[in-house]
């Protein structure tokens, strides 16, 4: 990110291209990225879901979305959302996410 500008600039960005039919994986992962360090977990939950929606194998994005949801209180979502991670990261032979996964859902149960 260039000097300068912010987050929130970084976010409206993102929706412009949102309205002009760019719509992809990678930039709702970036936005809930970017809601989550302003401290807005609703709508980073809801990017990360539309992430999952638009490429259900994207690993990084499952366990994102998992510990969103934690921080939300949905405990019973946050485990299905890494056992479905889990299966995804092993299936694509992402070890380490699989393993970083599978180390916090033991944590929580």
């Amino acid at each position: 990110m260039l000097k300068g500008v912010s987050r929130v600039g970084e976010i409206s960005n993102m929706e412009s291209m949102l309205g002009l039919g760019q719509d992809n994986a990678l930039m709702r992962f970036t936005m809930g990225k970017a809601f989550i360090k302003h401290g807005k977990f609703v709508e980073a939950a809801e990017q990360l879901a539309l992430a999952l929606k638009l490429e259900p194998d994207y690993s990084a994005a499952w366990k994102l979305y998992a510990q969103t949801l934690i921080v939300l209180n949905q405990i019973n979502a946050a485990i299905e959302a890494y056992e479905q991670g889990i299966s995804v990261a092993n299936r694509k032979s992402d070890l380490q996410l699989a393993d970083e996964m599978k180390a916090a859902l033991q944590r929580l149960q």
